[in-house]
Order: C-alpha cells, then sequence, then structure tokens
C-alpha cells in the first residue's frame, strides 16, 4: 500500500492569499465607516445606517473600526499566520452578533439608505468569510516557540482575566439590554445595547492568552487594543456631556479603560524591549 507523501506546507506559519484578499476587501467598509462616525457622530441620521445617539455610542464604534482597519491592514500584510491569527475568531463574532442585531432590530435601520445596504452586506457576509479564512488557514500554523520571547504566565492570565470579563460584559448587553439600559453610564437602546455588547465580545482576543504566550502572537493585538482604547477615551472627552456623572460606573469604566490603556503599553514597551535584547545576545 503506497504511503500517503508528507505535505511540505503543512505548518510552515504561511498566510493564504484568501485571507489577504479578504482582510483587504474589508478596510475601505471600515475606514468610511470610521471617517462618518467619528467626525460627524451627531449626523448618522443622514449619513449611517441608523440614526445612532447619543453621539458617544457612534464614536465608540468608530474607535473599534478604525482598530479593525489597521487590523486587518497588517493582516493583509503578514508573513505569519500566527502573528494574526487570534484576531479572527473576535472578528468574526462581533460581525456576527452584529448581523443577529440587524435582524431583530430591523425597523430601526435606514433602508432607502445606501449606507443601510453597506452595512447588510457587510455584516450578512463578514462573519462566514472572516470564520472560513480562519478555518481554511489555520492548520498551516507553526506552533513552535523558535526563540520567541514569552509573556510570563501571570500576565497572560491577567490578561486572560481581563477577556473574560469583557465577554461577560457583552453578553450581558447582547441578551438583556433592557437590563443594561437601567445600569449603563450613558443612554442607550436596545439596538445599541447590543452594538455595544458585540464590540464589548471583541475582548475574546485576550482569552487566548490563556492558551498562546508567544509575544509576536501577542504583538498585534496589543497593539490594536492601544489604538481602540485610546481613540475610546478621547470619544469620552469630546463627549462628557453623554455621560452620567452620577452613575458610578462612568467613574469605573473611565479608570479601567485608562488603566487597561497604561498597562497595555506598559507590556508593550517591556516586550519590545525584552525581545531587542534576545536579538542582540543571539548576534552577540
Amino acid at each position: 500500500m503506497a504511503r500517503r507523501a508528507p505535505d511540505r506546507h503543512a505548518s510552515d506559519d504561511r498566510v493564504l492569499p484568501v485571507t489577504r484578499v479578504v482582510a483587504a476587501a474589508i478596510i475601505p467598509f471600515l475606514l468610511l465607516a470610521f471617517a462618518v462616525l467619528y467626525f460627524w457622530p451627531s449626523d448618522t441620521g443622514r449619513l449611517f445606517a441608523w440614526p445612532i445617539k447619543p453621539p458617544l455610542t457612534a464614536m465608540v464604534l468608530a474607535s473599534v473600526y478604525l482598530g479593525g482597519a489597521y487590523f486587518f491592514l497588517r493582516a493583509a500584510r503578514a508573513s505569519s499566520w500566527h502573528t494574526i491569527k487570534a484576531g479572527f475568531p473576535p472578528v468574526a463574532t462581533f460581525a456576527g452578533l452584529l448581523g443577529i442585531a440587524t435582524l431583530v432590530h430591523w425597523d430601526k435601520f435606514s433602508h432607502s439608505h445606501v449606507a443601510f445596504w453597506l452595512w447588510a452586506a457587510l455584516y450578512f457576509t463578514t462573519p462566514f468569510l472572516v470564520a472560513g479564512v480562519w478555518l481554511a488557514n489555520r492548520r498551516f500554523e507553526d506552533r513552535a516557540v523558535h526563540g520567541d520571547v514569552v509573556v510570563t504566565q501571570p500576565v497572560a492570565r491577567t490578561v486572560g482575566a481581563i477577556g473574560v470579563l469583557a465577554v461577560v460584559t457583552g453578553l450581558f448587553l447582547f441578551v438583556f439590554p433592557q437590563a443594561a439600559i437601567a445600569i449603563w453610564p450613558w443612554t442607550l437602546t436596545p439596538l445599541t445595547a447590543r452594538v455595544m455588547g458585540a464590540i464589548f465580545m471583541l475582548g475574546l482576543a485576550a482569552v487566548g492568552a490563556f492558551t498562546e504566550r508567544r509575544w509576536s502572537a501577542f504583538r498585534l493585538m496589543v497593539q490594536v487594543e492601544v489604538f481602540m482604547l485610546a481613540l475610546i477615551l478621547v470619544a469620552a472627552v469630546r463627549a462628557a456631556g453623554d455621560l452620567d456623572p452620577t452613575n458610578a460606573l462612568t467613574w469605573l469604566f473611565g479608570a479601567g479603560f485608562a488603566g487597561t490603556l497604561i498597562g497595555s503599553i506598559v507590556l508593550y514597551v517591556r516586550m519590545e524591549q525584552r525581545m531587542s535584547e534576545d536579538r542582540s545576545l543571539a548576534r552577540g
């Protein structure tokens, strides 16, 4: 009986052409949505798929879009699958939940606006495309460390725990929107509560820290997180009037987001220093 020849491409960590194409195709949609929502958050009734109120919600969503555009730009240009793999399941989940929210709240959208049909096209296809390329590409992942700098276990567990907290918050917002509306630090509707829930579900990327400690796999996710959190905090300052100062969650979220941003920057700088030191030792 003939033996099957080994696949010389298995575990070579390549990024498939289809992965690059899907990533590149998504970028223009995200950049357009970011521009509309971040710079004209009070004019979404005229410019977007549905009227979003208050402006803070629009700017939070915009922050996520620009972070997503950066992720997909890097994914389209990546040479190693393991450096981008962590972003695909959270994006597929985010897009899938927004597709569900669109169907549940169909009557809230501006069906005569081209922005709605762009929104619908994106969220009725992206979950399947992103999940599909993740499934196709993951079989080529190289799981060996190869001398990579590794995040310490306590740090990885902390990152993972933050991810779990984000996911739990996202599920609460999406499954129990009315309960979330009652306690949230700015005004939500059932639709925007579910949109916020989908955003928090991006914390799935951090949950992966429980099983993946290579800095090369962390690096891009930390960059995206810093990018998003910085934009969200700027949005909170711009739309400070939308926040309820008497609500304890206003200050808890502010401190939590700022603390996570600072902690992520410190982690990034330290890990980059360690990586630079290791390279210098290897050359020496």
